[in-house]
């Protein structure tokens, strides 16, 4: 592995310190800590500090725009293997939840699954 940091996608939920399905109000809140924590002027200057602040504005642009957010989360490289399940379904939730709109039958794994589990927490209540 070579060490070319610069290509390898940025993953704007974990810059902001945010859920996958962070809120927009959660993603200005810790957009505006941040910046506050990493702004150059704090920093006199220093390069590093102005990209971290670059990358954290960009994160925040692209997050706050629903347009842009949806874009990202479809297209965005993430690193699926470091995702717990959980972390990977609140993330994908939403196109999970639509897939049967993209012509993928109701009977998937997905859904098998999550009946079986609906069924199992009923039997528990009984």
């Amino acid at each position: 592995m070579e060490g070319n940091h610069n290509s390898t996608p940025k993953d704007y939920y974990k810059i902001l310190e945010v859920e996958y399905d962070a809120t927009d109000e959660k993603i200005r809140l810790n957009y505006r800590k941040l910046a506050l924590k990493w702004h150059p002027d704090k920093h006199k200057g220093d390069s590093s500090v102005t990209a971290k602040f670059q990358e954290i504005n960009e994160a925040y642009n692209v997050l706050i725009d629903p347009d842009k957010r949806f874009e990202y989360d479809i297209t965005g490289i993430y690193e699926i293997d470091k995702y717990t399940l959980r972390e990977y379904l609140a993330r994908f939730k939403g196109m999970i939840l639509t897939c049967n709109g993209l012509g993928i039958p109701h009977t998937s794994i997905w859904t098998q699954q999550l009946r079986e589990t609906n069924e199992y927490a009923d039997d528990e209540k009984g």
